[in-house]
């Protein structure tokens, strides 16, 4: 059974938010991926926020460029925490889709990543981490990844 849902606003958003996927993957996290676009499947995203818990989801994670409405549009519709990845735009680069983002009202939280790769990779782990607070095993899991991920790094230079 999925734990994590990670929506995108289109098919384009794939190439940023498979990091995402990929991530919870290399952590063993089951998770689903769907595409639901705030604007153009309205309703397919009403059903999905609104029926996210009941299908077991424990958080979701929203891609999305431009104007960016699907993450608060989710997090307005469901009590289960929403990461929202800004999608690089071709117009501004994805400052336009951050600001979307990051902006919501107060009362409407919605975690926000960086642009890009690194936001999706990002919101993956915080996922993660989100569901390692319950399970002792994905705990272990996720600190032997941040271990691995010490240890690549170099002590010196050259």
């Amino acid at each position: 059974m999925a734990l994590v849902g990670i929506i995108m606003g289109s098919t384009s958003d794939w190439e940023t938010m498979r990091h995402a996927s990929e991530t919870l993957d290399a952590l063993g996290i089951a998770h689903e991926t769907r595409v639901v676009s705030a604007h153009r499947t309205p309703q397919r995203l009403y059903d999905y926020a609104t029926g996210a818990a009941d299908r077991g989801l424990r958080v979701i994670i929203a891609g999305a460029g431009g104007a960016a409405h699907l993450p608060g549009m989710a997090a307005s519709m469901t009590h289960l925490p929403v990461l929202g990845v800004p999608v690089e735009s071709k117009a501004l680069k994805g400052m336009d889709s951050l600001l979307s983002i990051v902006q919501m009202p107060g009362g409407i939280p919605v975690g926000t990543l960086a642009i890009g790769k690194a936001g999706a990779i990002n919101a993956g782990l915080l996922a993660a981490s989100i569901l390692a607070l319950s399970d002792d095993g994905l705990s272990a899991r996720l600190q032997d990844w941040r271990a691995r991920q010490t240890d690549s790094v170099a002590t010196h230079p050259q």
